[in-house]
């Protein structure tokens, strides 16, 4: 599958020639979806979540640049499709990839559609190193101690059971370490890829230590030493999802 994208265009010609010219020649794209207007855009962009919009700027009514100005915080690339090049300039200063003239050449098409990608590579790249660095530091926690604090590995962490305002952490070696936060903060902090609060008084490492459910015995998580932590009803849906995601 290429990368989502749609065609913004009051020509129905122009819309149609687009598309065909992005499925001929640009085999990384996938046209989704084509809008006639800004007000028919701005709602198939939420409808369909596109990674890329070819845009007119020339329309009636709202202009191209009035689409972009709805998406403070946009997650798509545009490519900027006009007849008029005396927008050129006003284009990149919205952050588009690259600004094409109609009548649009297949080789210009094809580069303009090559730099796309280049960026999406460079974007994705770097996002996978982004989360993978954030892994990295939630792989995690301290713990305080009387005499300062002490690091625990994730994986090294059976469940966590509240104590009244503490948390009490079972280790997955047999030992357990007392912290004077409450479990609502091991909530919040912890990592949600590794750790699942079951119940009001439980959070489970579901990742490393879940060994099966039980509803025969209540609704329970089993974990690997036996210990069997019960499974809120409200908790039940959202639990059940996340273990099936393994």
């Amino acid at each position: 599958m290429g990368l989502k994208t749609i065609i913004v265009d009051d020509e129905s010609n122009a819309r149609e020639n687009l598309k065909i010219l992005v499925e001929e020649f640009c085999p990384d794209l996938e046209v989704v979806g084509l809008a006639s207007s800004v007000a028919e855009a701005r709602t198939l962009i939420v409808d369909l979540d596109p990674e890329v919009v070819f845009l007119d700027i020339a329309m009636p009514n709202e202009d191209g640049f009035e689409l972009l100005k709805h998406f403070d915080n946009r997650d798509f690339s545009v490519i900027f499709t006009t007849a008029f090049n005396e927008y050129a300039l006003k284009a990149f200063k919205a952050d588009a990839i690259d600004y094409l003239e109609k009548p649009i050449s297949i080789d210009d098409l094809i580069k303009s559609v090559e730099k796309l990608l280049r960026i999406h590579t460079i974007e994705d790249v770097a996002a996978l190193k982004e989360k993978k660095e954030a892994d990295k530091t939630n792989d995690r926690i301290s713990v305080p101690t009387r005499d300062g604090f002490k690091i625990i590995l994730n994986e090294d962490i059976m469940h966590l059971e509240a104590n009244d305002n503490y948390t009490m952490i079972y280790m997955a070696d047999g030992t357990r370490h007392l912290s004077s936060k409450n479990i609502k903060v091991y909530e919040e902090h912890l990592n949600a890829n590794v750790f699942f609060r079951t119940h009001k008084s439980y959070i489970v490492n579901v990742e490393h230590h879940l060994k099966e459910f039980s509803r025969k015995e209540g609704n329970m998580a089993i974990l690997d030493s036996g210990k069997m932590i019960p499974v809120a009803r409200r908790k039940m849906s959202d639990f059940l999802e996340r273990i099936n995601t393994f």
